[in-house]
């Protein structure tokens, strides 16, 4: 019965990036952006130690996507109609996101334009 339980939850979950991957236009898009710095990572023979900064990075945005998107979805549900309140939570989550892809901005920028200048 556990093991049951355990793979449904793997099931669900897979289900969950399927959905937003097919409903989400932003988190296809930032998933699109982290699979082009990953190829650049590639091309650019990054260290280990900034792999593993890039890597943070993607998943990070990435998650806090997901976490934006069900949050949208719960407050639709919950308030469909407009609601002040409703928009604040919706555009702190939003805001989430944002700060954290301008944080993955700062941290890619040191380490791919030193990488980029010395390449040209």
């Amino acid at each position: 019965m556990k093991n049951r339980k355990f793979l449904m939850s793997f099931k669900n979950a897979w289900q969950g990036l399927i959905t937003a991957f097919k409903d989400e236009r932003n988190f296809r898009i930032e998933l699109v952006m982290g699979i082009m710095v990953i190829i650049l990572s590639f091309i650019l023979k990054i260290s280990i130690l900034e792999w593993t900064a890039i890597v943070f990075c993607i998943v990070l945005v990435l998650i806090a996507e997901l976490f934006n998107s069900a949050l949208e979805h719960l407050v639709d549900l919950f308030s469909p109609e407009y609601h002040e309140h409703a928009k604040k939570a919706k555009d702190i989550a939003a805001a989430a996101v944002l700060t954290i892809s301008m944080g993955t901005v700062v941290i890619g920028s040191i380490i791919f334009i030193p990488k980029l200048l010395s390449f040209f």
